[in-house]
């Protein structure tokens, strides 16, 4: 196993010149591997990308049904947009992107879980908000969360879904703006 820097402790900053942290090998669905495993999953630096960037790539991979990216693209692009009017907005998409990798991976009750979480956030802003179809995306979410439950309180399989598409990737911009 390679030399790990801890993880930060609370009244204890990381030290600005210690080596940075390596990146955990992941799985397609972002699940962690041995440290010694070859990594399947490719991520984007999306710290270092623009707020438009990451929404475009979020966009994206949502749409070729690779959620663990999307949820990355969007949570790096919540935390760039924290106290904005935003902010939900981008923690909305976030939440969706990971209730369907929980649903990818078998765990129900984190699929509809997230799924409303996000599509309530999302609901609050108008169509074509950043690009996006707000009423039908939130609205297709919720039907896919309920239709998750209800497989789960019946002990039956996830039930087979069409994940929701947001078309038009380019490089959308607050409605507004």
């Amino acid at each position: 196993m390679p030399n790990r820097t801890p993880a930060p402790k609370p009244n204890r900053p990381r030290r600005p010149d210690a080596p940075p942290k390596p990146e955990r090998p992941r799985d397609e669905l972002g699940r962690p591997l041995g440290w010694d495993a070859v990594s399947r999953l490719h991520l984007e630096d999306y710290e270092a990308l623009s707020l438009q960037e990451d929404h475009r790539l979020g966009i994206e991979h949502l749409n070729a049904e690779r959620f663990f990216p999307a949820h990355e693209a969007w949570e790096a692009a919540w935390k760039k947009v924290k106290q904005t009017e935003d902010a939900e907005f981008f923690k909305g998409l976030s939440q969706l992107g990971a209730g369907y990798v929980h649903l990818q991976r078998g765990n129900q009750h984190g699929a509809f879980t997230l799924l409303r979480r996000g599509a309530g956030r999302i609901a609050k802003y108008e169509d074509g908000h950043w690009g996006v179809n707000t009423e039908e995306l939130s609205a297709e979410a919720l039907a896919h969360a309920d239709e998750i439950e209800a497989a789960k309180r019946n002990g039956g399989p996830s039930p087979s879904i069409a994940f929701p598409k947001i078309p038009g990737a380019g490089a959308p911009q607050p409605s507004g703006a």
